[in-house]
């Protein structure tokens, strides 16, 4: 117990503090007491001018990443308790690739609707791209082939989405560009209503995820015993499927594709924390909030004033740890 207590004890302050320095670095000079103070609510030096980028242009980005960050690690790792495999996230079910598909369509056929249009029909591609997969995985396990299929078919559909989404770029050169940057993942847009819209979506998604961890962890000893203590295999994995999506679908409706997080996040937390989805996936909302606002800061400050994409950024990080984390695993099992 005392070793759980210490790894929330580990991603809670990795949070608060990645909160701290995004709130600090940045293109304007803040300074650090005052801002602290305004942050507090207590009397503050800041002036008008500071006081409006820090809670109208920070803050709103740091708590979406927060948001995005937590999504995608808890959806990475709900994922890997349905398939009993550590190395599936979203991308692999469609989430993904649907939310490519969408954005694609919105921002070459429905741009006279604005800016608004884009991350709706991210959301709708992305929960569309799982569904279908899904229930073409469903169809597949009559024949006794287990959740193996069900990956599959995911695969699949996240190919064929991805093709799709490639022939509507090609037909429409001239917004490449715009496609590209939405793929490559950004927060430099957030706003507090950005914020407000996806919060009921990430409240239902996180809450059901959450509360199914003991039924993850019934799940991995195999279906047949999970049904001898009472567990329905297959409704479980719906809910924990369709929850996941909705956590997915939310986070890159309003930031884009950013991969690694939900793969290399609930990684880490299995080795400070074990193996158990009852701890696994509450410390993986918390470690995942602050890996993404960390890799947001310094997508916005490495090339100041220009910015990075922010999936560029979790990649650079991501493969090299995800690659440790492979001869590290290889190292101990051998």
């Amino acid at each position: 117990m005392r070793h759980k207590t210490g790894a929330y004890g580990i991603a809670a302050a990795f949070l608060v503090v990645a909160m701290l320095i995004s709130a600090l670095v940045g293109a304007a000079d803040l300074n650090p007491w005052a801002t602290a103070a305004a942050l507090l609510h207590v009397p503050s030096s800041l002036d008008p001018l500071d006081r409006a980028v820090l809670f109208q242009i920070r803050l709103p980005r740091i708590v979406l990443g927060a948001l995005v960050g937590g999504l995608l690690s808890v959806a990475g790792a709900g994922y890997q308790g349905v398939f009993r495999n550590p190395l599936v996230d979203s991308g692999m079910l469609g989430a993904s690739a649907g939310a490519g598909l969408g954005a694609t369509i919105a921002i070459v056929y429905m741009g006279g609707l604005g800016v608004s249009a884009v991350p709706v029909a991210a959301f709708a591609g992305s929960l569309a791209g799982v569904a279908v997969a899904y229930v073409a995985g469903a169809a597949g396990r009559t024949a006794g082939t287990g959740i193996a299929t069900l990956l599959l078919a995911g695969l699949a559909v996240n190919l064929f989405l991805t093709a799709v989404q490639t022939y509507f770029q090609q037909r429409s050169a001239s917004d490449i560009q715009q496609v590209y940057v939405w793929l490559l993942g950004s927060l430099s847009g957030a706003t507090w209503q950005q914020v407000v819209e996806i919060l009921p979506y990430s409240a239902v998604s996180m809450a059901i995820v959450l509360l199914h961890g003991r039924h993850l962890d019934v799940l991995s000893v195999g279906d047949e015993e999970a049904r001898s203590l009472g567990l329905r295999p297959d409704r479980t994995r719906l809910i924990v499927v369709a929850a996941c999506a909705l956590a997915a679908a939310s986070a890159v409706a309003v930031s884009g594709l950013i991969g690694f997080v939900g793969i290399v996040v609930p990684h880490i937390v299995r080795r400070l924390a074990g193996t158990s989805y009852r701890h696994v996936l509450p410390l993986s909302l918390i470690a995942g909030a602050g890996f993404l606002v960390l890799a947001d800061t310094l997508a916005r400050t490495i090339l100041s004033p220009a910015e990075l994409p922010i999936g560029v950024v979790t990649a650079l990080i991501g493969c090299p740890v995800f690659v440790w984390i492979l001869r590290t695993t290889r190292a101990v099992r051998t």
